[in-house]
């Protein structure tokens, strides 16, 4: 069952949002979902708060844009602000970035009572959200996602860290941000080929969860909400991963996270990657699950939608792909946990898939 959701309307900014609980019995915390929301960062902030200083993390594309704003709705709210930006990009989420934050705020005088607020995607969020969970031995974060894989996905639930040599999110923590602020307003300024990866994890809540939202994608909030409402109700059930319900979120993400990684950081958007995993998943879910090749083609068909790839370039090897498979997460002691589908909304996962399996799927890729 889905966490229920509020519409509510801020009578001071003439904006109506979009409430969505996170009701984790140890850290309960609200997302909330509008537009045009910045401005009132701050005083929503504010009221989760009691510190007097924070840092603001951002990064060297989404800083120049939005950074002013929530930086003066923070010190309107009474917070002094420390702004910190790192460059764009899957670089940034290495240790030496961790270091580079962490020095800033020693710098700054920041102690174990400040806040730690995020601005930005994916890489930002997660950056910062380690940082949160490091210093000082763990200070309060809030997430603000400026992209849609940022907001339906990777800013709930508390999943942080960075990217190692050897694979991607090795370092890492759980530690769950006390408030998620969601602005649809800042998808209007993301490169359209950035926006449409988003999609790829939309697709991938509504074939693990709720098939139907395949049928309104256009109202964004709504559709936001309805992403966070999937991804909040899977995080409660399964807070730290150890029911095997959380799993299911990587549904398309091993094969993905493998080719992601072999291609190298950067030539593929994550939402990319992970469109090649979503095919791949969908043909061994035909395959292995009777997964029925009408839903697998309505998955596709979505994929289209959003120019997002169903091809693997030839140039990428399946040896690559595999070697970074073996030093992903989701492989215990060499075996491997795939998310699979019966039908579009019933996901589960197997231990049946083996290597030659994922060997088949990647070479169906091509």
């Amino acid at each position: 069952m889905l966490p229920p959701c509020w519409l509510v309307s801020d009578a001071d900014t003439m904006s109506e949002s979009i409430e969505v609980p996170v009701p984790l019995a140890s850290n309960p915390y609200r997302v909330v979902v509008g537009s045009g929301l910045l401005i009132s960062a701050g005083a929503r902030i504010r009221g989760v708060s009691k510190a007097s200083r924070c840092a603001l993390v951002t990064d060297s594309v989404v800083g120049p844009l939005y950074s002013e704003t929530v930086r003066l709705s923070l010190m309107e709210a009474g917070f002094d602000v420390v702004v910190i930006e790192v460059p764009s990009g899957e670089s940034s989420k290495s240790l030496a970035q961790v270091a580079f934050v962490c020095d800033a705020m020693i710098e700054a005088g920041l102690d174990r009572s400040a806040l730690l607020v995020a601005l930005g995607g994916g890489v930002v969020g997660d950056l910062a959200g380690f940082v949160a969970a490091i210093y000082y031995r763990g200070i309060p974060f809030v997430q603000i996602p400026t992209t849609i894989v940022a907001q339906v996905d990777s800013s709930i639930g508390g999943k942080t860290g960075v990217n190692a040599s050897g694979g991607k999110n090795l370092l890492g923590a759980f530690h769950q941000p006390i408030f998620v602020l969601a602005d649809v307003a800042t998808l209007t300024t993301l490169p359209e080929r950035e926006f449409n990866e988003g999609f790829a994890e939309v697709i991938k809540h509504a074939a693990i969860r709720d098939p139907g939202m395949l049928d309104c994608l256009d109202d964004l909030p709504a559709l936001i909400a309805r992403n966070v409402a999937i991804k909040a109700a899977i995080v409660t059930e399964d807070e730290y991963e150890t029911k095997g319900v959380r799993a299911l979120l990587n549904f398309g993400h091993t094969i993905g996270h493998g080719i992601e990684a072999a291609a190298g950081y950067g030539r593929f958007l994550h939402g990319e990657a992970i469109s090649l995993g979503l095919v791949a998943a969908c043909r061994l879910s035909v395959e292995k699950s009777g997964l029925p090749s009408a839903d697998a083609n309505r998955l596709f068909s979505m994929l289209d939608r959003y120019g997002l790839p169903r091809k693997l370039p030839p140039d990428i090897s399946t040896d690559d792909i595999l070697q970074a498979l073996r030093k992903d997460k989701k492989f215990h002691a060499g075996a491997v946990r795939f998310v699979l589908l019966r039908r579009l909304g019933k996901a589960y996962v197997s231990t049946e898939i083996t290597e030659a399996d994922i060997v088949s799927a990647i070479v169906g890729l091509r």
